[in-house]
């Protein structure tokens, strides 16, 4: 950033050494265009600190959304990893969990994804996913089919 003012400097300094009469059209025509590289070498300048400036704070903003999520999900009480199935989104990878109770359900429940709204399961019959239910990675398999 420093680079672009003291090349305005420069080309001020240049300006001023070629002797031109500043009342001149050509004069005032150098001199209002150095002006304005001028201002918008400070522009700039203002432009580059403000984004820096609100990449910090994002930054802050993220550790602190990280640490809420970790007490959020790692200390939910009453919340039993058993109960949950997970299935990947064949449009977008996502992974998503739902509850294993959907399964056994006598509506018809469909289950999107939460990224791209693509439907990952559906609880009837006549829904070919692209990826079964499974288990939660590290949770108990099932035994039978009509268990699901």
């Amino acid at each position: 950033m420093e680079d672009l003012k003291s090349r305005v400097a420069y080309l001020q300094g240049l300006s001023a050494g070629m002797d031109l009469e500043k009342e001149s059209k050509e004069g005032r025509l150098l001199s209002s265009i150095i002006d304005v590289l001028g201002d918008f070498a400070s522009s700039f300048n203002e432009l580059q600190e403000a984004q820096e400036q609100l990449e910090d704070y994002l930054e802050s903003i993220d550790e602190d959304l990280y640490s809420l999520e970790d007490e959020i999900y790692d200390g939910r009480p009453g919340m039993d990893d058993d109960d949950y199935m997970e299935v990947e989104c064949p449009r977008c990878g996502e992974i998503v969990c739902f509850d294993r109770d959907i399964v056994d359900d006598e509506d018809v429940i469909e289950v999107t994804c939460p990224n791209c709204d693509e439907v990952v399961f559906v609880n009837d019959d006549t829904y070919a996913s692209a990826d079964e239910p499974e288990l939660i990675e590290g949770r108990t398999q099932v035994e039978h089919e009509d268990d699901l």
